[in-house]
């Protein structure tokens, strides 16, 4: 039995499904997981008391999920877990690219999500129905295009080296489009260029985000900078669907199911069994 802690300090889109990607009917019998989250707050306060928390728990792997893990209160978390001795996994978004791949450190790998985009942050703009909304078009770009499954395999990956006694070769990934599409299964080339057109229009909305959030002052400039944002990544989810609809329709849809010992099968066709 693997025991992995999940700590989340705010959110990104895979902050909210991370841990069901590993055992989505809670059959699996090889892993058992607890989670342990600071919720939207990531100051240094939130961070650390949350590290706190999650160090007492008897665990074999750290999975600290956040936005922009460069930020002070997820670097002195990630610190904190890795005092511990035990390894750590950093999922994060575009910004944390830089610090994460510059400055690798021992005992702690990556998972840098590119499509995982900033959400338009201001309060003259952001209220819990538009946050919630725009959550869902990200999981469902991220879903389809095969970001999830390189999150999902990589995590897999490091729990099976720990079930066999390996000392665990943590992830230095970044996951771009190609790294993406690679595991999204999708056959249908038209699919194909919708997913990669879902991935990078996704990607592209932190730059919107971040210009309306960071740089414009004036609401008459930054509100229809966000609302761009936010129409960019309803686009792209949308795009997403119309690449899952097109795959269904030739009834090419890859699933990759855990079963109870940890291992994954895949099977395409809907009536086909599990190879």
């Amino acid at each position: 039995m693997v025991k992995v802690t999940f700590v989340k300090i705010g959110y990104i889109a895979t902050t909210t499904l991370v841990d069901a990607l590993l055992d989505e009917r809670g059959a699996r019998k090889d892993l058992t997981m607890r989670v342990v989250s600071s919720s939207v707050k990531m100051d240094d306060e939130e961070a650390v008391d949350v590290a706190k928390l999650a160090s007492t728990i008897p665990t074999d792997l750290y999975v600290v999920v956040s936005p922009n893990a460069a930020l002070s209160g997820p670097t002195k978390a990630r610190e904190m877990l890795r005092q511990t001795g035990k390894p750590v996994i950093v999922i994060s978004d575009e910004p944390s690219r830089k610090a994460l791949k510059e400055n690798p450190v021992e005992g702690v790998g990556y998972i840098i999500v590119y499509a995982d985009s900033m959400i338009g942050a201001k309060q003259a703009f952001l209220d819990p129905v538009e946050m919630a909304l725009f959550n869902s078009d990200v999981i469902r770009v991220l879903a389809v295009t095969g970001a999830f499954r390189v999150v999902q395999t990589e995590l897999d990956r490091v729990i099976q080296q720990i079930a066999n006694g390996e000392k665990p070769v943590l992830p230095q990934v970044v996951v771009e489009k190609e790294t993406a599409l690679a595991l999204s299964g999708i056959e249908n080339p038209y699919a194909y260029g919708k997913a990669m057109a879902a991935y990078e229009s996704a990607r592209q909305v932190s730059r919107l985000s971040t210009e309306g959030t960071f740089k414009l002052e004036e609401p008459e400039k930054f509100l229809p900078v966000l609302a761009g944002a936010h129409e960019l990544m309803r686009q792209a989810a949308v795009l997403a669907d119309e690449a899952r609809e097109l795959e269904k329709s030739n009834d090419t849809v890859t699933r990759t199911a855990h079963f109870a010992k940890g291992m994954t099968k895949k099977k395409v066709k809907l009536f086909s069994k599990f190879e």
